[in-house]
């Protein structure tokens, strides 16, 4: 039975949400409204259901799985499944020029979803405002947990859809129809950042429940949103400037995270896909699940629930989410241990005969490789729904083995009580790396980078496969600091974001904050679409895909209040 770290009996009212016609008139049902809360401990519920709502997306409205819109948008992975009209939207979001703002699942739903966790906080701050110091101790403490919760559904909506309405728990229904989504790119920005510097300035260093928002999260959460900030974009998406001040606010806030020696990598990379090693030394920030809580199916991640192998016998459903073969290529090393970066993708990589970084198996499904460190249980072509569009390789990092403590079948559905990290420890290092080799000083960024090279060279415990041997010829070495200039630096840390957080869902975003998405990705499609025919009509548009449209319900709903995205 998962431990439960936050206190999770409250009222069913606070659990349930009901569906509405549209998102910004959501209300939770049940006891939420404020006037009727008057005592500390509903009030205490109410945060915490604030906290469940930033994990309560759905298969086709994921708020904190970013596989559809990180993943398969990017040059890491495949749709899956069952051809290319098995969840079309998804297909629609890989081929880029298909995507339309009538969309009703995943584009319209996530939108909807997000400002549900939006209102939660909302509805919770002003409870937690109507209450004295004298009557609830914890109530700074209390709303700036609610803050940090409110940023994180924010900034996710901005790196989703850029242009987004932003309003605070003062706003009145009235209110929130006369919000518009036209502040300028710099100005949402600062009031998403607004919340999490609130964060900063009144969250412990620790809290005495492990899944609490701190006053370190809140820093790494913020320094995140400044690295995003730093790469200013023109009204078509395009990167016109990067911003040395906000950099240099990113190594501040990722060194207070550092220097207080509350995080560090996790020996062994596996220990951030296994439940049994959760919470742990490089866990940030984290979304708690449970199982065995004393409901029907305990509070579970179904976000990821369609991207189980569908042939494997232990779960039967569904094939989504399948590696690319470039990102296959992109895992080999050459003799001194480094990636092929000009090369990788010249070819189809004979896995048999090329050096390769640990962290593919720890990423990818392979015919006779461990999956999911079970050699007992070799992932098998066998296993991949449908080999004949999207090849053999598929993706395991956020799937669980069956027989997981943390597993549990819905039906045709997986779910899993995993928490979902949404900041790590590799995470602030690298972001500290970045900042420090664009404000030119990328000596500092070698010792970084190389750590995370390190651990992955150092990742190999669980790898072997029945017999004793390893799956794949491995060869990861540090980076050199001859030749280290800024042009190498650069291209070393985005090589290395792109293996640390393969198919977690980052590469599309970064590829975007960068400003090299167009380029990146025709790149991508103009050599894979030989390889998978049914990419033969994807195309990248810049100016356009590097964002999602604005639901067209939405903007039909405030009367054309809201302007669409250009492009769509």
């Amino acid at each position: 039975m998962k431990s439960k770290i936050l206190v999770t009996t409250i009222l069913s009212g606070l659990i349930i949400l009901s569906s509405c016609k549209k998102a910004l008139d959501y209300t939770p049902k049940g006891v939420l409204s404020s006037s009727d809360l008057k005592s500390p401990d509903a009030v205490e519920g109410l945060v915490t259901a604030a906290y469940a709502a930033i994990g309560n997306g759905d298969m086709i409205g994921p708020i904190y799985s970013d596989w559809a819109y990180g993943s398969v948008r990017s040059d890491d992975a495949y749709k899956g499944g069952g051809g290319t009209g098995d969840v079309g939207e998804v297909d629609a979001l890989e081929h880029y020029n298909l995507v339309t703002p009538s969309m009703d699942s995943f584009v319209s739903r996530t939108w909807k979803n997000l400002f549900k966790s939006i209102s939660r906080a909302n509805v919770a701050i002003r409870a937690v405002n109507s209450l004295s110091d004298a009557e609830y101790p914890n109530k700074k403490i209390r709303l700036a947990e609610l803050r940090f919760l409110r940023a994180h559904s924010y900034f996710t909506m901005k790196l989703l859809y850029k242009n987004i309405p932003i309003f605070d728990e003062t706003a009145t229904a009235a209110d929130i129809l006369k919000v518009s989504n036209t502040l300028s790119n710099d100005d949402s920005w600062n009031k998403i950042a607004a919340d999490f510097q609130y964060a900063v300035d009144n969250l412990p260093t620790t809290q005495p429940e492990l899944a609490r928002a701190n006053k370190l999260n809140a820093q790494a959460y913020l320094a995140k949103l400044k690295l995003y900030q730093a790469y200013e974009q023109d009204g078509n998406h395009h990167v016109v400037n990067i911003n040395k001040t906000r950099l240099q606010e990113v190594v501040t806030l990722t060194q207070a995270v550092i220097a207080s020696g509350k995080y560090s990598l996790s020996p062994d990379i596996a220990d951030n896909f296994l439940p049994e090693t959760e919470n742990g030394p490089e866990s940030v920030f984290a979304i708690q699940f449970t199982i065995n809580d004393g409901t029907t199916a305990g509070r579970l991640n179904f976000e990821d629930g369609l991207n189980y192998p569908h042939g494997a016998p232990q779960y039967g459903c569904c094939g989504f989410h399948a590696a690319s073969q470039n990102l296959v290529n992109a895992y080999t090393t050459d003799a001194n241990g480094l990636p092929n970066f000009d090369t990788f993708n010249n070819g189809v990589a004979d896995l048999s005969k090329v050096t390769v970084d640990t962290r593919l198996d720890h990423t990818v499904g392979i015919d006779g490789h461990p999956y999911k460190y079970d050699n007992t249980k070799p992932f098998s072509n066998s296993w991949v729904r449908d080999p004949g569009v999207y090849g053999n390789f598929h993706t395991m990092r956020n799937q669980q083995l069956a027989t997981s403590s943390s597993y549990f079948k819905l039906g045709p559905f997986m779910g899993s009580a995993k928490n979902y990290d949404i900041l790590r420890y590799d995470d602030v290092l690298l972001m500290q790396a970045e900042a420090y080799i664009e404000l030119g000083q990328q000596a500092n960024a070698l010792p970084l980078i190389n750590q995370i090279r390190n651990r992955a060279a150092a990742s190999t415990g669980r790898l072997k496969k029945l017999d004793g041997t390893f799956p794949s010829s491995y060869n990861v070495k540090p980076y050199n600091p001859a030749n280290w200039t800024q042009d190498y630096a650069r291209k070393a840390l985005q090589w290395e974001r792109r293996l640390e957080f393969a198919t977690e869902g980052a590469r599309f975003f970064d590829l975007v904050r960068w400003g090299i998405a167009e380029k990146t990705l025709n790149d991508y499609i103009n050599v894979e679409k030989v390889r998978r025919p049914f990419l033969a009509t994807a195309k990248f548009t810049a100016g356009r895909d590097e964002y999602l449209p604005i639901p067209q319900s939405e903007i039909t709903f405030t009367n054309g209040l809201y302007k669409q995205n250009p492009g769509y």
